[in-house]
């Protein structure tokens, strides 16, 4: 998943036990990499774009993914639409960053105007169907989903805090008996917190500006708006705090594009909470998201 993952566990059981745990819970995330890739030929959701206008079943775990990731592209508009995957590798985000080199091309793509309307899902059948040819992207989500796969291995402790390079889900407390530190990182200055949040039983995701840069021209970043083609330039950043990771992972993309006053407007309505971060560096929160800062 291009990042490195950590895994804390308070418990006073064995070690050995405790290990385990964790073992299962880097599991989750190779499982849903081998799943979910866009930058995998072999993966599942790779091989659902081979077949477009064909009713095809697919897993549960890709099934839930698409169908909250479609949900969430009806809330915002389009804005936050999975079905960018073209877009993205036009503008150089192609490499698998293991290998470096770009997945097998998906064949009969042309270059005509997709969204994510043309995702039907079946919730009986628990089918997907592709109605135009079109390659589908979950960067938004599916780092959120498998850290929630990871905390079904965990939640049985005391304590434990999973960081996946700005997914993090934090439960119980802390080994001082006290709620987890999370710290937001500066966007420029990346030794440094612009913030620090105190989280218990939530998770909370960062979606930046900062970390990946196109290889073409090493100025468009990789949240890129499907209507315009573009990346926004009013925000660095966006933090949203949230009971389940893969809903605070696809909202905090979901704001970013949305920007600012309509990005924190959306999560007022839907009782979430979230920061933003200006190209100034002005730091907006939603009404309660202070009640998670540690002052």
């Amino acid at each position: 998943m291009d990042t490195i993952i950590h895994i804390k566990a308070v418990s006073s059981i064995s070690t050995e036990a405790v290990n385990a745990s964790i073992d299962r819970a880097f599991a989750a995330f190779r499982y849903v990499e081998e799943t979910c890739s866009r930058f995998d030929s072999n993966s599942e959701l790779r091989r659902l774009s081979l077949k477009p206008g064909v009713s095809q079943p697919i897993s549960p775990l890709l099934f839930e993914a698409l169908r909250f990731a479609r949900q969430l592209a009806e809330i915002t508009g389009g804005i936050f639409d999975p079905t960018v995957g073209q877009l993205l590798e036009r503008k150089g985000f192609a490499r698998h960053y293991l290998t470096g080199f770009p997945p097998a091309p998906v064949p009969t793509i042309p270059p005509t105007p997709v969204s994510y309307q043309d995702i039907v899902i079946d919730e009986y059948e628990q089918t997907v169907t592709l109605i135009k040819p079109l390659l589908l992207d979950l960067g938004a989500v599916a780092k959120g989903l498998a850290v929630d796969l990871a905390t079904r291995e965990l939640e049985k402790y005391d304590g434990y805090l999973i960081d996946a390079g700005g997914d993090i889900f934090a439960g119980g407390r802390n080994e001082r008996d006290e709620p987890w530190q999370i710290g937001i990182q500066h966007p420029l200055q990346t030794d440094q917190n612009i913030c620090v949040l105190r989280i218990s039983d939530m998770a909370v995701c960062t979606s930046g500006s900062y970390e990946r840069r196109s290889p073409l021209d090493g100025a468009t970043h990789h949240l890129l708006n499907p209507y315009t083609e573009k990346s926004s330039g009013e925000l660095i950043s966006c933090t949203v705090v949230a009971p389940f990771t893969m809903l605070a992972d696809g909202l905090s993309t979901a704001v970013f594009l949305l920007e600012q006053r309509h990005g924190l407007e959306m999560l007022e309505s839907m009782n979430f909470e979230g920061l933003t971060v200006s190209s100034t560096l002005d730091l907006t929160m939603t009404t309660q998201m202070k009640r998670y800062v540690y002052e």
